[in-house]
């Protein structure tokens, strides 16, 4: 079975990457500026030009490890998929955070968009580091404002 990982480091303390991927406003940082969350605590992410929300319940969120579970059906080839992020200190500097970030469970017949989704998260992660070492607010993915007349 087919899985994403890459490893970065970045130049900020776990709590504050830790912020970056448990809160409100450190996911729409880095991530999409459509964050939500529904009744059972399930995460809504959307995107501009996407029909409906992917939906992401939050397994585990501690200081070692955030681990999602994606459990809507769209995008089709990331159903039943999890996202699983290992946060460390630095081996030479404890102020700094080493990142494991995985991506799996990819069903047969699905992997053929991993490669996609593999450069689509190593942007994504490249903005997450930013957003944690500067905190400096640059969602990829930023709806249209909306229109009035």
């Amino acid at each position: 079975m087919a899985e994403i990982a890459m490893q970065f480091d970045i130049a900020a303390p776990r709590d504050v990457v830790l912020a970056a991927l448990n809160t409100h406003d450190g996911l729409t940082g880095w991530w999409t500026t459509e964050v939500d969350r529904d009744e059972d605590e399930v995460l809504l992410f959307d995107f501009p030009g996407v029909p409906e929300p992917f939906r992401l319940r939050r397994e585990r969120a501690d200081r070692d490890r955030v681990v999602w579970t994606n459990v809507g059906t769209f995008p089709p080839h990331w159903a039943g998929t999890w996202i699983s992020w290992e946060l460390a200190d630095q081996p030479a500097d404890p102020g700094r955070t080493r990142l494991l970030f995985r991506h799996g469970g990819w069903q047969p017949g699905t992997e053929e968009g991993v490669p996609m989704v593999a450069g689509t998260w190593a942007e994504l992660i490249v903005r997450l580091k930013d957003y944690a070492q500067s905190g400096k607010v640059q969602p990829y993915f930023v709806k249209a404002p909306e229109h009035t007349a």
